[in-house]
């Protein structure tokens, strides 16, 4: 999908650099991962049913990404919801709109498939990252909890 300036388009498996570049300043902290195990796991989302890595790409480099999941249900009279996770934009091209673009796309992609809710957690406690959600049109009205692996595990 074109947009003014850049385009919008699913990953496909030539995209795992870019992407893994762009992870590096989503999550600047966490250890490389093994090229093998990249492609092995890369793979498993792109054959994924129901999963999709959406990019922004201008001028031939992807700038930044989403991943949408959207997930069967049996509530709601059978309507299935999305999760949307790793939002990111390279530091470089933040504030030009593609975060936005990739989010209201993700919304199209579940309303499509008959989706009910499109859900999505920040760790981000930074007011500018929580606007911007906002003004995506996220409502922030319900309380989430995650529990993580303990290290030992």
């Amino acid at each position: 999908m074109a947009r003014a300036g850049f385009d919008i388009r699913e990953a496909e498996a030539g995209d795992l650099p870019a992407l893994l570049a762009l992870y590096r300043d989503l999550q600047p902290g966490d250890p490389d991962i093994d090229g093998g195990i990249a492609r092995e796991r890369f793979r498993e989302i792109l054959t994924h049913p129901g999963m999709s890595v959406l990019l922004a790409v201008s001028e031939g480099v992807a700038v930044a990404t989403i991943t949408l999941i959207i997930i069967p249900n049996l509530t709601r009279g059978g309507a299935p919801y999305a999760l949307i996770e790793n939002v990111v934009t390279n530091a470089a091209h933040r504030q030009r709109g593609y975060a936005g673009a990739l989010l209201h796309h993700g919304f199209a992609k579940a309303w499509e498939a008959g989706c009910y809710k499109v859900m999505l957690l920040s760790g981000s406690k930074d007011p500018a990252t929580l606007d911007f959600y906002r003004h995506c049109g996220f409502v922030q009205d319900k309380t989430g909890f995650q529990i993580r692996r303990p290290a030992a595990v």
